[in-house]
């Protein structure tokens, strides 16, 4: 009778964890290209497509590059900055606050706006903490990570990181009871480390940007109309590059003229350049008595090209919904505060929707990770709020002037924190205006018991009567 040794789990992967390792990290090579190429067009590293009609051979090196997919992206990013987390019903925040500062969310969160903006989506990771620390929150790159969907509970059900460190290649899996640590090996991989969290979910989330009902994995701001308009700028920006080194001096012609106005005092021909930039040319007459006649083509006028770059800038602006002088486009009649204002218009629009998608990936984040430090989710009823800077940035006098208005009408209470978020004030300056308040309320009521104790009668002494 013979009998099985069963592998241990921790050291090897299972048949099912092993196709599902595949299946992901297949699915994560066949994105990567796709990936790159939006990657190039935001660091102006794309390779324009050349029609082989006006661009030499020689000048097949040269490259040019027109940063308005990176303009187009930062300037919705820099209009999403996250502020604070806090509870809907007012409770004590420090706990969220702790997490948050703890994984410095804040400053990490810019960074993974701008990759999903750029790439379509990002991806947001939890995970237990080291000893008493908060539980860690990480953004992950598409890059580097994958998922997949299930579209009716709308969650993941396997996830899968992929790096490379000191030149061994590691993968995480993350499953919905456990997330899986493993090394390349010459025998397949090598299981270094299991987190049981026993969770039931998988503790990944996508921060998809324009998603559809259809496609929930998201979209990049670098659409193909912004790609196909970039090369066509580029292209003609090599145009007038090409122009310049052909026709940016005029040429000149010289009819009638002998050998000789070519040749030096040596009876050597110049060259075509010394003949090009004499200063003087002191022709003879031919044997009849003629001068040579001597002029210049019309130099190459640059205008055509620049007021096409023009046009792709306006059609730029519309795909992207920024205001065109921010492309580099200029009228001769400069445009009004008002009408920048009104011009900005959409992309605040774009920014406000941004906010509303991305703050249920960021509330469900606090949530996951109060969940791995309590040992249970929060309660469904407690609400997480994520605090966001107005993304129309009007002036602090504006926002101050609809603060002030809202607290004369008795709309709001002048008390309220809520004036002071209206007001532009950022959260730790909330807090200290708070404490401020409290001082002053405390040095007001002891100056109010003092003057009480000041004005009072002195009490009347007994006169020493006969008592009772």
């Amino acid at each position: 009778m013979t009998t099985t040794i069963p592998e241990l789990p921790l050291l090897t992967l299972s048949p099912d964890e092993l196709g599902l390792l595949t299946a992901l990290r297949t699915d994560l090579l066949s994105q990567r290209f796709k990936l790159e190429l939006l990657d190039a067009y935001f660091n102006g590293e794309q390779i324009v497509r050349d029609l082989g009609i006006s661009i030499p051979p020689q000048l097949k090196g040269l490259h040019t590059v027109i940063g308005w997919p990176r303009i187009g992206v930062e300037a919705l990013e820099q209009r999403l900055d996250l502020e604070a987390f806090r509870w809907a019903d007012g409770s004590d925040s420090s706990d969220l606050d702790e997490i948050a500062e703890s994984n410095d969310l804040y400053d990490e969160a810019s960074l993974a706006h701008l990759d999903a903006l750029t790439y379509g989506r990002e991806y947001v990771s939890v995970g237990s903490g080291e000893g008493d620390d908060p539980p860690l929150i990480t953004f992950e790159s598409p890059l580097d990570m994958t998922m997949f969907w299930d579209a009716r509970l709308r969650m993941a059900t396997a996830a899968l990181r992929e790096s490379v460190e000191d030149g061994v290649r590691i993968v995480t899996l993350y499953l919905p009871d456990q997330t899986v640590y493993a090394a390349e090996a010459d025998s397949g991989w090598e299981v270094f480390d299991r987190d049981e969290h026993r969770l039931g979910m998988v503790p990944v989330l996508r921060m998809a940007n324009r998603q559809r009902t259809a496609d929930r994995v998201g979209r990049s701001e670098i659409t193909p109309e912004v790609m196909s308009i970039t090369d066509a700028a580029c292209r003609r920006l090599m145009g007038i590059e090409v122009a310049a080194e052909f026709f940016g001096a005029p040429q000149r012609y010289i009819l009638g003229a002998s050998e000789s106005a070519f040749q030096d005092a040596e009876g050597h021909a110049k060259s075509a350049w010394e003949t090009y930039i004499g200063r003087v040319l002191a022709l003879e007459r031919d044997e009849n008595g003629d001068v040579p006649t001597v002029g210049a083509f019309t130099a190459h006028d640059p205008s055509g090209q620049t007021r096409i770059i023009d046009l792709y800038a306006r059609i730029m602006s519309s795909q992207l919904s920024v205001p065109p002088h921010m492309l580099g486009y200029t009228s001769d009649n400069p445009a009004s505060a008002d009408a920048i204002r009104s011009s900005e218009g959409a992309l605040v629009k774009k920014a406000e929707r941004r906010i509303r998608r991305f703050s249920a990936t960021h509330r469900d984040a606090i949530r996951l990770a109060l969940w791995f430090r309590d040992g249970e989710p929060p309660p469904k009823e407690r609400r997480i709020e994520c605090v966001w800077r107005n993304p129309a940035t009007p002036t602090i006098a504006a926002q101050t002037d609809a603060a002030v208005k809202l607290a004369q009408a008795g709309i709001i209470p002048a008390e309220s924190d809520v004036l002071l978020e209206m007001a532009g004030l950022s959260e730790e300056q909330r807090r200290r205006v708070a404490a401020d308040r409290r001082r002053a309320q405390g040095a007001a009521l002891l100056n109010r018991l003092t003057q009480v104790a000041e004005t009072a009668p002195e009490p009347e002494v007994g006169d020493g009567g006969d008592g009772l």
